[in-house]
């Protein structure tokens, strides 16, 4: 199961809840104040290479030398720098 964040909209709390994609928002509801005025933002997400990658130790996502646009790996998330 993924997990998504929300931010409140009463009590501006921002929180992950681990859920089926399928929930829908009405059912989420915040743990600071108990409201179920959220919004569900977006999120960078990091995916494992394994060890069959083809990337060398100086490789860095932050300047695009990882074989990705620069901030392909969502803003060098995935390790590599």
């Amino acid at each position: 199961m993924p997990i998504f964040e929300y931010q409140c909209k009463d009590c501006n709390t921002k929180y992950e809840v681990l859920h089926k994609s399928s929930v829908k928002i009405e059912e989420v509801t915040c743990p600071k104040c108990n409201s179920s005025n959220s919004r569900k933002l977006l999120s960078s997400f990091s995916a494992s290479m394994g060890s069959s990658s083809s990337y060398s130790a100086g490789d860095s996502c932050t300047t695009g030398s990882c074989g990705l646009p620069s901030g392909g790996c969502a803003s060098g998330m995935c390790g590599l720098n």
